[in-house]
């Protein structure tokens, strides 16, 4: 596991490293084999300048690398979405708000980084410019056997890969259904989703107005907690609670239906090693999350939402999506006004009886993705492995996209052991639960390394 923000901002305030060298390492790794398509653009002038100027100030991110998931306007770059079809918009004039906070925090951006097409799939597959091979941050090695590549997750694959292979320390990146805790899971990260409200999605290219949420992932519990601090303008309060004051629950149904074996085993693993530490964990019924399915029929947000957005430029420009975005966009074009009302009376009373039934409880514990990252070949672009394409991108977003439609907050953390495929668990609750959830994150995370 490489060294995080926090440990390597450390080293530098007691002048045992330069911010220089340090921005050196993470472009030569940004620059080699394991980021390959991890970028569509690296900027190696801004990160340096930045690096240089920190060494005569003190800032919580002291010019320390970080990725800009391409979804996000940053002054004088053209804001692409992973797509062909932006190409000719002009460069933006101003950073968007995250970007912003960010470097007032004194981050280097290091570049931006692959996802994909219009955020819109969690397997984290780019047609247009190739898409990053998984990599493990606990054993900085490439998930699964030699040349048997395994997709990054999605949609922001670039980012996961940027900060697991040492490139970046934070990957900005954006999570609709998944985006961020997916590739966090199957590359080893922590990825947090916050409570979508608490960072401005101002200057990011939109997916779902509703479900949106601008957040990070990163090495450590602690580089989150600093990076949603930053991105959210707020300060997460410390607490001393100790682990078994906590009320924690696992779902049975929905959550780890169909779960593969090596999930499985990882998750129940991880369980015991928890309750041997004195968690008190209780296994719950949800029978609402089962409910989401119908509640969804019409098509959700996503589609609908987007394809306001893309209407025009589908009209001229369809042939060059990638034919798996467009499908999935296009589906929102027969959603009825009614039915678009009809669905947010219905989530507004199905986030209310959710809420209602785990107010006992401090944090529910899931596996983040049923599975673990599928095998690059298995879902690679083409008609004829679309099928199996969909039935995954269907399995990795489902526990997380449930937090998202119940407008939560969830945090992704690896609680494999080196050797072993990536597996995230996630912990999770609904809105404003953020300071529990990350709390609770910090006591987790060393009992989970060592599972």
């Amino acid at each position: 596991m490489k060294q995080d923000l926090i440990a390597t901002r450390q080293a530098i305030l007691d002048g045992r490293i330069h911010p220089q060298a340090v921005a050196q390492a993470c472009l030569d790794i940004a620059s080699g084999s394991s980021c390959q398509d991890a970028f569509l653009l690296l900027t190696p002038d801004s990160l340096m300048h930045t690096a240089k100027q920190a060494s005569a100030k003190v800032s919580p991110l002291s010019g320390l690398a970080v990725s800009v998931k391409d979804l996000f306007d940053v002054q004088g770059q053209v804001t692409k979405a992973g797509s062909v079809v932006l190409n000719e918009q002009p460069p933006a004039k101003h950073d968007a708000y995250a970007v912003a906070r960010l470097r007032d925090a004194g981050a280097g951006l290091i570049g931006r980084s692959n996802m994909v097409e219009f955020a819109f799939s969690g397997v984290g597959i780019n047609p247009h410019y190739g898409t990053p091979a998984a990599w493990d941050a606990l054993t900085n090695s490439p998930v699964g056997a030699p040349n048997e590549a395994r997709v990054p997750g999605g949609s922001s694959s670039g980012a996961a890969v940027s900060v697991a292979t040492g490139a970046a320390f934070i990957g900005l990146g954006s999570d609709t259904g998944g985006s961020i805790r997916i590739p966090a899971a199957l590359n080893g990260l922590v990825g947090f989703k916050n409570t979508a409200r608490l960072v401005p999605t101002q200057g990011a290219l939109p997916l779902s107005t509703t479900l949106d949420t601008v957040c990070a992932m990163t090495r450590s519990v602690r580089d989150t907690v600093l990076a949603h601090e930053i991105l959210s303008a707020r300060t997460v309060p410390k607490t001393d609670k100790p682990l078994a004051s906590y009320r924690l629950a696992v779902v049975r149904d929905f959550m780890q239906d169909d779960l593969d074996e090596h999930v499985s085993r990882v998750f129940e693993r991880s369980l015991q090693t928890l309750r041997t530490a004195g968690a008190q964990i209780e296994d719950i019924d949800l029978p609402e999350l089962l409910e989401m399915g119908p509640m969804l029929k019409s098509g959700g947000f996503s589609p609908s939402e987007s394809y306001a957005w893309h209407r025009q430029l589908l009209a001229k420009h369809a042939d060059h999506y990638d034919p798996r975005v467009a499908q999935r966009i296009q589906l929102g074009a027969g959603m009825m006004a009614h039915e678009y009302i009809d669905l947010l009376q219905a989530r507004a009373e199905w986030i209310r009886r959710i809420e209602s039934a785990l107010r006992h409880h401090d944090a529910v514990l899931s596996p983040t993705t049923p599975i673990v990252s599928p095998r690059w070949k298995d879902v690679a672009p083409g008609a004829e492995r679309n099928a199996e394409f969909f039935r995954v991108n269907a399995l990795l977003l489902r526990n997380t996209a449930a937090v998202n439609t119940l407008d939560g907050c969830g945090i992704s953390l690896p609680c494999h052991e080196a050797g072993e495929l990536p597996v995230g668990l996630m912990a999770w609750h609904g809105a404003m639960h953020d300071d529990t959830i990350l709390q609770l994150a910090l006591l987790l995370e060393p009992l989970l390394r060592k599972a």
